[in-house]
């Protein structure tokens, strides 16, 4: 099996996106519990921990895809490229 670093792995790339989104909501859950602030407060850092474990989900996967298969833009609708 070639060790080819440039492939894509399916799974590589979804443990490394989850990690992301894993050490996004680690530290929410820590500012949370460190801080120990009002219901709503908290509330709050949870909703932004979510949203920024989707956006690390997001960057890491698209940059793991673009070094794999290089940035060649969208191609255009009704193109065959």
């Amino acid at each position: 099996m070639s060790d080819d670093s440039d492939d894509l792995s399916i799974g590589r790339l979804a443990v490394y996106s989850l990690g992301a989104a894993v050490a996004v909501l680690v530290v929410a859950t820590t500012l949370i519990a460190v801080l120990q602030p009002s219901a709503g407060v908290s509330l709050a850092i949870a909703g932004v921990g979510l949203l920024g474990a989707v956006a690390a989900m997001g960057f890491v996967s698209k940059w793991m895809t673009r070094r794999a298969y290089g940035d060649d833009g969208d191609p255009k609708p009704g193109s065959d490229a």
